[in-house]
């Protein structure tokens, strides 16, 4: 298997999302819990906004007739507030104080707002004249009953809360969130804070991936470090089943050392392998399977190597299992070089970069000129990653490339 040829990053990701063929359960959920989540069916208005015409302006409620020659004097014959109309119509030469929000009274069909305006006792006086319509929001402006606003997959933002409850949804029905089992393996690993060995360093993986991952929409569940020992990895791939995960993502110990037994420790489970080790830098090592409905990512060790592929592998498929039809789309945009850069070998690389400014409407460009992957303090300055392809030439400062914001 060592020599088969590495799979390319596009090949990998149509499998990563083959293996989310459909949506995860829906469920009902309140507005309040909602925030993140993606729609699992179409919503549809369950009332009209606005439900009535209403005044887009302090003034007065007037016949347009009435103010054509100006200064007209009318009388005023009553108030229309928010939640609190004028029951009656306005008549000829008259007019109704009104307020922003307020439903407009019968009869009147334009604003004459505030500003033009001068109060004489019981009357007031037009100094301006105005068209019909003016000022006045038509029931219905922004919806009407029945109307389908908010589509199955839409990711609901604050916008789309604040619609949904205009549109008087107490709940909504949501995609259950997936459940994310993240898994640290090896030895030489401790959490942060606690006590280290001499040949130990701090994990610090689970925290980047989680993160990007509970962004996404996942629930995640942290099975802690595994050991190097096949019973402790087994626990742990038992329990993730367990728990209900709907993906297992190890850190760490997919590669073929004598110490990395993640691989054969999920073969041992049960696990089918889809692919490992692709054509891509960071992150060669990935591995892609599943045991039962549970799908597998394994992510390399190297911080940026599993920070890297979470973002292009992880991120895409909690997406695809919340039913976001749009989870496998190209997220890169068009960028500026602001540093030349050498030609590429066979395997697609993402360089980290920063932001140096804008140029001709598209961000500049820097890569950094240190990418180890183990190195987390260029990651945390990096703003975006330059994506170059297998085999590109080398390229100068000035030409277009391609990145992927972080």
């Amino acid at each position: 298997m060592s020599g088969a040829p590495l799979l390319p990053v596009s090949q990998a990701l149509e499998r990563v999302l083959a293996s989310a063929p459909s949506p995860l359960p829906a469920e009902h959920i309140s507005l309040t819990q909602a925030r993140g989540r993606t729609l699992a069916e179409d919503v549809a208005a369950l009332r009209t906004q606005p439900p009535f015409p209403a005044s887009a302006m302090d003034g007065y409620a007037v016949r347009a007739s009435d103010i054509a020659q100006v200064p007209a004097s009318l009388h005023v014959i009553g108030t229309s507030a928010a939640g609190h109309r004028f029951a009656g119509a306005v008549g000829a030469g008259q007019a109704v104080r009104i307020f922003t929000g307020a439903p407009v009274p019968d009869g009147a069909d334009t604003i004459l707002i505030q500003e033009n305006t001068r109060a004489e006792g019981d009357a007031v006086i037009a100094l301006e004249s105005e068209e019909a319509g003016r000022y006045v929001r038509r029931a219905g402006l922004d919806f009407t009953h029945g109307e389908v606003l908010l589509a199955r997959g839409r990711r609901l933002g604050p916008p789309e809360l604040a619609l949904a409850a205009a549109m008087n949804h107490p709940t909504l029905p949501v995609t259950r969130r997936p459940r994310v089992a993240l898994l640290a393996t090896g030895d030489e690993l401790v959490r942060p804070g606690e006590s280290l060995g001499p040949d130990q360093i701090v994990a610090s993986n689970t925290y980047a991936v989680a993160a990007y991952a509970e962004a996404a929409g996942a629930e995640v569940i942290d099975l802690g470090i595994a050991g190097d020992r096949f019973s402790d990895l087994e626990a742990s791939i038992r329990a993730a089943r367990e728990a209900g995960a709907d993906v297992l993502v190890t850190l760490g110990g997919a590669s073929v050392g004598d110490h990395d037994l993640v691989q054969t420790a999920l073969s041992r489970e049960g696990m089918e392998l889809g692919f490992w080790r692709i054509a891509m830098r960071p992150g060669k090592p990935l591995m892609h399977g599943r045991i039962g409905d549970m799908r597998i990512l394994g992510l390399p060790g190297n911080p940026v190597s599993a920070i890297v592929c979470g973002v292009l592998f992880l991120v895409p498929l909690v997406r695809a299992l919340s039913g976001d039809p749009k989870a496998g789309e190209d997220r890169s945009e068009i960028a500026v070089l602001g540093l030349d850069l050498p030609a590429n070998d066979s395997r697609q690389d993402y360089l980290r970069a920063h932001i140096a400014g804008m140029r001709d409407g598209h961000p500049l460009v820097e890569a950094f000129s240190r990418q180890d992957s183990s190195m987390l303090r260029v990651l945390a300055e990096a703003e975006c990653l330059i994506v170059r392809d297998a085999h590109a030439p080398p390229a100068k400062a000035g030409e277009a490339c391609r990145i992927v914001r972080l």
